[in-house]
């Protein structure tokens, strides 16, 4: 993602875009992937972990980014798929697979989460659905 588009991309969520927080989208967008507070630590050199950290909280409360447990106790991180349209809705909804073996945390975003029917009075404001077991990769070591 350039740095453009992140400025809008900030912008259109209310966010004012400084030099750290474009940083960090950019780094965020450029992953497959979730991204852990170290990945992005590793990813990202000229900011300390603190900057990181602020610049997630806002993206948090602004719903430009939301976080995961993946399953091993981590927490990470991924920006919503609002930013892949033109509405402004979180649609940040869909499938997480979290793999037991390699660690790696991936998006289904084609695979439907399964409606649920809450009991009345309850509001769903998200829905995080955790699916573990072994990636094709290393199912396929397994194997072997």
């Amino acid at each position: 993602m350039d740095e453009t588009t992140c400025v809008k991309l900030l912008e259109r969520h209310g966010i004012k875009p400084t030099s750290n927080r474009i940083v960090v989208v950019k780094a965020l967008a450029a992953e497959e992937h979730p991204s852990s507070m170290t990945e992005l630590e590793e990813a990202i050199l000229t900011i300390d972990k603190s900057g990181i950290s602020r610049s997630l909280a806002l993206f948090r409360e602004h719903h430009l980014v939301h976080a995961i447990e993946d399953g091993d106790g981590n927490v990470k991180y991924e920006l919503c798929m609002s930013h892949r349209g033109d509405n402004d809705d979180d649609d940040d909804m869909h499938v997480h697979f979290y793999c037991e073996c390699c660690h790696q945390t991936f998006c289904f975003y084609d695979t439907p989460i399964p409606h649920i029917l809450l009991p009345q009075g309850f509001v769903r404001k998200a829905t995080n659905y955790m699916v573990k077991g072994l990636c094709p990769s290393c199912a396929r070591k397994q194997t072997k």
